[in-house]
């Protein structure tokens, strides 16, 4: 089993704690200094610590998943081996800045929340990928080898992108309820159609063109729809969203790029 040890249990940490559990192939240790963080994973972890030093000593795999204005206080406080990893999962904060702050082997995740149902989507970087590292984020969801260049632009796409999926979510439940469904009928018709069609997306040999098109029968009501959007600016906005989201990842970046220098 992979010893993993968890600092920070927000929203991301306690998600991949969760779907880590679920695996059952890791042994964890969640670290936080909020008590009611740590009762919040307790039952899926097998010791909870506020002591930095107690829960990565014994740690194959060290996340760090704090916000990224404490990530040098954290990284302050760890004494990592070179026969450790840390995988840092802080939104914007570029490998080479945790590098010049420990000594273990470091390896950058964008990972998403989906991890606790073991559906996520990962962008990872990293000039070591041991297989530990992979082990893990296997057992949670999908990842994808990418340049540390490449990091801001996966941030937007799979960092980001789950908020931009829930909120088309969100525009055709209520399309359905003004349509005459009840509201929760229309939330589990739209979010299971996400759902299966991103599955097929995965499993198709066919490009997302041809999937539309198989959905399309001539004269057909999806046809009449997608007329809509195909005359519409909606591909535009969605891309425009991700543009932003690549933007602020930048930005955020470039200010840890500005206190490695001073």
């Amino acid at each position: 089993m992979v010893q993993t040890s968890v600092i920070g249990c927000g929203n991301m940490g306690s998600a991949l704690i969760k779907g880590l559990h679920r695996s059952g192939n890791h042994t964890v240790i969640a670290c936080d200094l909020d008590p009611d963080a740590l009762e919040s994973v307790a039952d899926y972890v097998d010791r909870t610590t506020s002591e930095v030093s107690e829960a990565v000593t014994d740690a194959d795999v060290v996340v760090v998943a704090v916000k990224p204005d404490i990530v040098g206080a954290v990284l302050s406080d760890l004494d990592l081996s070179p026969k450790q990893t840390l995988l840092s999962i802080a939104a914007g904060v570029p490998t080479d800045y945790v590098e010049a702050r420990t000594d273990a082997n470091v390896v950058r995740v964008m990972p998403n929340l989906a991890a606790e149902t073991g559906d996520m989507a990962a962008a990872v970087t990293g000039d070591d990928i041991p297989e530990e590292v992979r082990q893990l984020l296997d057992a949670v969801g999908e990842f994808a080898e990418i340049d540390e260049a490449q990091m801001d632009i996966a941030t937007a796409v799979n960092g980001s992108g789950p908020a931009f999926v829930f909120y088309l979510i969100q525009a055709m439940a209520e399309a359905g309820v003004e349509g005459g469904l009840e509201e929760s009928d229309a939330e589990t018709l739209a979010a299971q159609t996400f759902k299966g069609a991103a599955e097929t997306v995965l499993r198709s040999d066919r490009s997302t063109e041809e999937l539309i098109d198989a959905v399309c029968s001539p004269n057909g009501t999806t046809i009449e729809g997608m007329e809509v959007l195909w005359d519409s600016n909606a591909d535009a906005d969605v891309a425009a969203a991700v543009r932003a989201a690549e933007e602020r990842s930048a930005e955020l970046a470039a200010e840890f790029g500005d206190e490695n220098d001073a």
